[in-house]
């Protein structure tokens, strides 16, 4: 899994990078053997593809590979690294103990000197030694990374604060091979509403688990944003060309982030609704068919009209099939409880009613049923949620949905009087009994 945490600062250090006009290089890190699998670069690629997080170095979904610095696989690498463990041994600041290599480390103070936290200092005095390569004669994940920053000329690295206690060992390799430190940006952690730490087991954790639940990547990158960072303004729905011309690492909180899934999904909301239906028309496909609703070969006019007046009433395309999935087909179910307490025998009179008047109608769009809605009321001397709750029912199912004048008006007259009088038999004789 691409967790929210790892989203995050792929999401800082992508912002920087756009902010300051500079590179963004994704490398994988795959030395681990036991996580070396092409499925877990599949989740990294579209995780990052997802969230619109395009990178300018490193390898290609499609296999290619841009930038001169590669390999971008660490797996890749081992002659590389090599060379510089080599190098460490010869000039004795490494050595051999028991079949594995460990770097000298300095017994000395160390100020890490950070972006966004200021100068850290660390006692090295009783630091022990450092391991580069194990027995197995694979690097470990402070000498590959050092190793890997040196040669592709890295500037700045943004990571979580949880590295902190690394960097000033990776200071101490990239001193010992006499080369220019990067400057290192450590950003504040991402807890769970608890205060905890959130872990890969945390609810919520998971960036898949947000594209499966049906949630705009733009809305999801969006709350990124604000763990840790803020427009200062109050703005909390702030669009990506706008976080980019306003992020700068000094601007960086140094307390933790709680995850708000509230307001996460409150973000979402919002960008739903301002999203054009153009926009979310292939989430809603997808996430339909997912359900086991067939869109495929519905009329495309059709498909975005019923989209239209349903969109604004979501937060989440998961909703999407409870919301749309009658617009497709007429063997929907009924709400057993909406049933009993709307299709009365006067609910499913004014049914019959409303469908005889809906009948006669030449035009049938919104406004025109609307004013028959009005008209039936008025000489039956009733409400006309009298009229519109058996109506809603009778050709959705449901006893809530959108605007019902827009929302019959979509389905057509013909669907509209089909739905109605299919209602009036299902339904008539139990209630009237």
């Amino acid at each position: 899994m691409f967790h929210i945490g790892s989203a995050r600062t792929a999401l800082f250090n992508w912002l920087y990078a756009r902010h300051t006009g500079g590179t963004f290089i994704l490398r994988i890190e795959d030395t681990d053997a036991a996580r070396n699998k092409p499925e877990y670069v599949e989740v990294i690629f579209r995780a990052m593809q997802w969230l619109g997080l395009n990178w300018d170095e490193g390898p290609q979904p499609d296999g290619t590979v841009k930038g001169d610095k590669g390999p971008y696989f660490q797996s890749q690498r081992s002659a590389i690294y090599k060379s510089y463990i080599d190098r460490l041994l010869s000039e004795g600041k490494a050595y051999d103990s028991d079949g594995a290599v460990k770097f000298r480390t300095p017994k000395t103070l160390a100020i890490v000197p950070d972006l966004i936290c200021g100068n850290i200092q660390f006692d090295r005095t009783n630091e022990p030694d450092l391991v580069i390569q194990r027995k197995d004669g694979s690097p470990v994940f402070h000498l590959v990374n050092v190793v890997d920053d040196i040669e592709m000329a890295v500037t700045h690295v943004i990571r979580g604060e949880d590295h902190l206690s690394n960097t000033q060992k990776h200071l101490a390799l990239i001193e010992a091979f006499g080369a220019k430190a990067p400057h290192y940006a450590h950003i504040p952690l991402i807890l769970n509403p608890n205060g905890s730490k959130m872990s890969k087991r945390d609810a919520g954790s998971s960036i898949a688990g947000y594209e499966d639940e049906g949630y705009l990547p733009e809305a999801v990158r969006n709350y990124l944003c604000l763990l840790g960072w803020s427009p200062k303004d109050n703005r909390e729905v702030i669009s990506i060309e706008d976080v980019i011309a306003k992020f700068d690492l000094p601007e960086v909180g140094r307390a933790n982030a709680r995850f708000d899934r509230d307001k996460l999904f409150w973000i979402n909301g919002e960008y739903m609704r301002a999203a054009t239906v153009e926009a979310i028309e292939p989430l809603a496909h997808a996430i339909l068919q997912k359900h086991g609703i067939a869109t495929a070969g519905v009329d495309p006019v059709y498909f975005r009209a019923a989209l239209t007046i349903v969109k604004e009433k979501i937060k989440l395309g998961r909703e999407l099939p409870e919301w749309m999935g009658y617009f497709f087909t007429d063997d929907f179910t009924f709400d057993e409880a909406a049933v009993k307490k709307v299709f009365t025998a006067d609910g499913l009179t004014n049914v019959a009613k409303l469908r005889a008047q809906l009948a006669n109608l030449t035009a049938f769009d919104a406004t025109t049923i609307e004013n028959e809605f009005k008209s039936l009321a008025a000489a039956t001397s009733q409400k006309v949620g009298a009229l519109i709750h058996p109506a809603r029912l009778a050709v959705s199912g449901r006893p809530v949905g959108p605007s019902l004048y827009h929302l019959l008006e979509v389905l057509g007259k013909d669907r509209v009087l089909d739905r109605m009088a299919r209602a009036e038999n299902k339904f008539g004789t139990a209630n009237l009994s």
